[in-house]
């Protein structure tokens, strides 16, 4: 549900200004675990349990350790208001968030004042901050709102320092996708309404071609499913939505 804020490092601009506008109309109750992004605050534990275990995978560091990103520096693109970059930087990362909006930027910002952390947060085009290369990476549920989806993920391999990792979700396109969180979803306000387009949902095949083009190797995908009984949760079920990693070929 994020916005993402990128360009290829010849300026090629990939946000779409009706999307910043869409998002930053959500800025003002984005930590509300009731209002608008309410769906994020439930995805957020599954896709944190997803990121720690790669994690630990990548660099081998002990899954009871409670700083593993400790001396590591971390870029969320697309972070909307700092729901992902919090935990990161409890995680003892040094954290950057870059978001499109620069209302979205504002409340990220205060809210990481009031929790007493210190994160690096900037909106405007990624290739244009200078913001460096980054151990870990990670974009989520952005991919789908970018105008120039191979730029995008160009420009996120141009962060990613090696031998990191990157981390990505994102909403396949299914019929499932189509009816559930596009139709359903926003005609019940579990999603604000016009936040998706369907036909800019990405396929895993698709995504692993875009990754491979920018020089990345993706992962077998785990999808991120939902049942009465267990909510939303990791799944080999990806309908719906999926969750990968990325490493430098």
């Amino acid at each position: 549900m994020a916005d993402a804020t990128v360009a290829t490092a010849t300026n090629a601009a990939t946000i779409r200004p009706e999307e910043v506008a869409h998002f930053a109309a959500l800025a003002r109750d984005w930590w509300d675990p009731k209002g608008s992004s309410a769906m994020l605050h439930r995805l957020n534990p599954v896709r944190l349990a997803f990121i720690r275990a790669a994690i630990d995978q990548h660099w081998a560091s002990d899954p009871d350790h409670l700083k593993p990103l400790a001396g590591k520096r971390a870029l969320d693109v697309g972070c909307g208001a700092g729901l992902l970059c919090e935990p990161l930087a409890r995680l003892g990362a040094e954290v950057t968030g870059v978001d499109a909006a620069p209302a979205n930027i504002e409340a990220a910002a205060l809210h990481a004042q009031g929790a007493g952390l210190s994160i690096h947060y900037r909106h405007g085009e990624l290739a244009s901050l200078g913001l460096g290369q980054f151990d870990l990476v990670t974009c989520l549920e952005v991919i789908e709102h970018v105008a120039d989806k191979p730029a995008f993920v160009a420009e996120l391999s141009r962060h990613l320092a090696p031998p990191g990792v990157m981390v990505i979700s994102t909403p396949n396109r299914t019929p499932q996708s189509r009816l559930l969180l596009v139709g359903a979803a926003e005609a019940i306000g579990a999603v604000p309404k016009g936040t998706h387009d369907w036909g800019d949902f990405v396929t895993p095949e698709e995504l692993r071609d875009l990754l491979a083009a920018a020089g990345l190797t993706m992962s077998e995908p785990r999808g991120i499913a939902f049942s009465p009984l267990q909510g939303l949760h990791l799944s080999n079920d990806m309908s719906l939505n999926y969750i990968v990693t990325a490493r430098a070929v």
